[in-house]
């Protein structure tokens, strides 16, 4: 993401965004719109750790999902009757331009009617079939790697790769998801995780469990 930001933009506190995400919706939700668009598009974060798990392992304050960033008006249109705000280091810009969609990768939709988040959208970039890791650009991928499916046909985010992302932050929940996935995670998918953790997360303290 670029170091500034459009000026402007709304803080909400922590207060105000709980209350405001209550009705956030659950993946086969989301699916059942997006279903048959021609854009990738997967589940991310701790939903989609839950959607490898094949159950619901906690509460979830909200729902991302990610797609390639030129993708995103194709999703944008699947949903007509709702708006999406842009969202960068704290701040909220509703109903975004084009300035400030290129300034920051995540975009909230909102019901209108009643200011009420949905979910969360990730515009992720990407050199044509080729995902890019926004936290290191070495870090490349075929987008049909990087996702999987239940059995109903929701995408998400492969395991490796949505730990990779929890690791910057180390909140409990992030730490909780790691060690409750992490006996479910077959040699494979340890020694990617370990590898980009090397690359983009070095000296990072999941490292030696990886390992073992």
């Amino acid at each position: 993401m670029p170091e500034s930001l459009p000026p402007g933009g709304t803080v909400l506190t922590a207060d105000e965004l709980e209350a405001r995400w209550v009705d956030a919706w659950r993946p086969e939700q989301v699916a059942e719109r997006l279903d048959g668009v021609g854009t990738s598009w997967c589940v991310a974060a701790g939903w989609a750790l839950d959607l490898f798990r094949g159950e619901q392992s906690r509460p979830h304050g909200d729902l991302e999902i990610a797609v390639p960033a030129a993708g995103f008006p194709e999703i944008q249109n699947r949903f007509p009757e709702y708006v999406f705000d842009a969202v960068g280091s704290g701040r909220v810009w509703p109903e975004a331009g084009a300035d400030v969609l290129a300034a920051t990768h995540q975009t909230w939709l909102r019901d209108p009617a009643s200011g009420q988040f949905l979910f969360d959208v990730f515009r992720e970039p990407h050199e044509g079939g080729t995902w890019i890791c926004r936290r290191d650009e070495k870090l490349r991928l075929p987008y049909g790697a990087i996702t999987e499916r239940t059995q109903d046909g929701v995408p998400y985010l492969v395991p490796e790769l949505v730990l990779l992302f929890k690791a910057k932050a180390q909140r409990p929940k992030d730490q909780a998801d790691f060690e409750g996935v992490l006996p479910l995670l077959g040699r494979a998918r340890r020694d990617a995780l370990r590898g980009w953790l090397e690359l983009i997360h070095p000296g990072h303290p999941w490292l030696a469990e990886l390992a073992g």
